[in-house]
């Protein structure tokens, strides 16, 4: 959602982000903001600073009271101690105006991977069983195990990668979602990119590598695991 009075403003990033696949809904003020978070499901919402009624900081302060929703602070402002106010009050992001729309989208993009990165607490994701096609993944001992039950043996970055395919089985996931989802969970990171490490993994867990059934690819968007997932 854009929180903004100018009306070129709200309808400049409606365009733009909708390009990228994003729903956007726009707000004028305070009162049409939170009418919208009632009946709505918001993912993510560009406040501007500089509002009729309540500003930025006193609508962020009040969002902020019982929801984690992600805010990037949008302002022609750019007083440091307005961009550290709006930090401490809660604010995800803050950019300033004029801004460019690409920078924008970035915003958007690693704040709302940071945000899927804290839905989910660290015990749940370390500990507990998870099971597709007959494999078994023990969490807690960072292990493989396929439907014979052998032990398969994975590096630390094929682990984090599979783990994360088989957290959001069924959904599709960009190269940078799955780079920073894995890298949430432990301390190493890839040395190699994504494909190569995907490329790795399905030689050891799909029956044939070159016509995956488990790991596909989905053309100009990323990877989807498609299977069922039961966590125990």
């Amino acid at each position: 959602m854009v929180v903004d009075d100018d009306e070129q403003i709200c309808s400049l990033l409606s365009k733009f982000l909708a390009r990228y696949d994003y729903r956007v809904t726009t707000a004028r003020d305070g009162r049409q903001m939170f009418r919208t978070l009632e009946v709505s499901a918001i993912d993510l919402i560009i406040l501007d600073l500089m509002l009729p009624g309540d500003d930025g900081f006193d609508l962020c302060r009040k969002i902020r009271a019982n929801s984690a929703v992600p805010i990037i602070m949008l302002t022609a402002m750019r007083e440091d101690t307005d961009r550290i106010i709006g930090l401490e009050l809660g604010a995800d992001d803050y950019l300033g105006k004029p801004f460019n729309t690409r920078e924008l989208l970035a915003r958007v993009k690693a704040v709302l991977r940071r945000s899927t990165l804290r839905q989910r607490p660290t015990e749940e994701i370390s500990s507990g069983m998870l099971e597709f096609d007959g494999w078994k993944v023990d969490l807690a001992k960072r292990e493989l195990r396929n439907p014979e039950g052998a032990l398969v043996q994975l590096t630390g970055g094929e682990f984090d990668l599979l783990v994360a395919f088989a957290d959001h089985a069924g959904r599709v996931l960009t190269r940078d979602q799955l780079l920073d989802i894995a890298r949430g969970r432990a301390t190493d990171v890839f040395d190699r990119s994504i494909d190569v490490q995907v490329s790795r993994l399905r030689r050891k867990i799909e029956a044939d590598p070159k016509e995956p059934t488990l790991i596909k690819t989905v053309r100009s968007g990323g990877y989807i695991f498609s299977t069922t997932v039961t966590r125990h």
